[in-house]
């Protein structure tokens, strides 16, 4: 698993592609309801998915409801602990400061992303939260699985609110 770092050039399927697929599938979902199509899913070591989100700050009013923290909790819930330690966070758009902070203290192994976020993202953009030196917890990164896929559902998405 470790090492696929391909990108929107690299279009053969790679380890993360199933889970992405499932993530676009939520980011999908969230448009229904007008949130911004950010679709996320933690698979434990083992691969099974522990829990998924969708952004649902539109759907409920939180503003924390950001697709990552949706699915950290459904999979904190469902193993019965914080600590995720082993897993993986596959998420459709490079994680915000926020979202990037909740991977670092959940202890996910890895954050695999779609589509980068030059605006706000704090996974290599913008600012580096998850490989800051001063934390004692720095997960691996994997970014650009399906990260056309994710960029056209922004563009579509923020297309037709301009529009």
């Amino acid at each position: 698993m470790k090492g696929d770092r391909r990108g929107p050039d690299r279009p053969q399927a790679g380890p993360y592609d199933a889970l992405m697929e499932r993530a676009l599938e939520l980011a999908r979902q969230s448009m229904g309801w007008g949130d911004v199509p950010v679709g996320a899913v933690v698979a434990g070591a083992d691969w099974e998915i522990l829990g998924v989100g969708a952004n649902e700050r539109e759907l409920t009013g939180d503003p924390t409801a950001h697709a990552e923290i949706v699915a950290l909790r459904r999979a904190a819930a469902a193993a019965g602990s914080w600590r995720m330690d082993g897993a993986t966070l596959v998420v459709t758009l490079e994680p915000c400061t926020m979202c990037a902070g909740a991977l670092v203290l959940a202890r996910i192994e890895r954050c695999v992303y779609a589509a980068a976020d030059p605006k706000a993202g704090a996974v290599g953009s913008l600012w580096d939260v998850v490989r800051d030196r001063r934390l004692n917890h720095r997960p691996e990164v994997v970014a650009g699985v399906l990260g056309a896929e994710s960029a056209a559902l922004l563009r579509e998405f923020f297309g037709s609110r301009r529009g």
